[in-house]
């Protein structure tokens, strides 16, 4: 595809089918994560693919334990039926039905932060984040064009105790994301709905806009 064809589609995707996913793609996708440049170039990065039906349960059921709850069910559709952008509507009504079974999706890649020292050693800050989130997006970018489905989460931040204690994450490392991956289901890619670029682009002395 071309890159511009890639980046114009890449969107969202909270449907799945149950198909899996074969391991070469797996492997190329994360190659083309670990092409991003990282903190002098120290990678400080290990990806971690779940497939095993039995660890995506857990994480499944950990995200429905703190989302999916009757209460916080209710109180996401109430929110969704007060929206009046339909899109946003409908992305919502899709992300509540997805959170109630994330395992859907064949494999979870866990981005992990490890002995991050380049530009900073903290790897809970946000400029450790530059040093993996660039390679992230490489990751989506590389499913989208070959027709795999990704979606950012950031569910690991309120469940970081399973993945340790649970799934034997090491204490040192950091987990920052879970993407889900798998062929869509019914939800198509792109065109994405994004402000215009010239109200989000300032030239030269801030609040400056040149029109295109």
């Amino acid at each position: 595809m071309d890159f511009f064809e890639v980046v114009h589609s890449q969107r969202s995707i909270r449907q799945y089918k149950p198909d899996p996913v074969p391991d070469e793609m797996i492997w190329q996708i994360i190659e083309a994560a670990t092409r991003a440049p990282s903190g002098s170039n120290l990678q400080p990065w290990i990806w971690w693919v779940i497939k095993d039906e039995r660890m995506r349960q857990i994480i499944s059921k950990a995200v429905s334990a703190r989302m999916a709850s009757t209460e916080a069910r209710e109180q996401r559709l109430r929110d969704v039926e007060a929206m009046a952008d339909t899109s946003r509507r409908t992305m919502m009504v899709k992300a509540t039905k997805f959170i109630e079974d994330i395992a859907v999706a064949p494999v979870f890649i866990i981005p992990c932060l490890v002995g991050v020292t380049s530009p900073v050693s903290d790897p809970r800050s946000l400029l450790a984040g530059s040093s993996i989130y660039g390679a992230v997006q490489n990751l989506m970018l590389a499913a989208r064009a070959l027709g795999l489905g990704t979606v950012l989460t950031t569910f690991n931040s309120f469940m970081e105790s399973t993945l340790h204690e649970e799934l034997q994450l090491p204490p040192d490392v950091v987990p920052t994301s879970i993407i889900p991956v798998g062929y869509p289901d019914g939800q198509k890619f792109g065109p994405t709905t994004r402000k215009p670029v010239e109200t989000v682009t300032y030239w030269d002395e801030w609040g400056s806009v040149l029109p295109r």
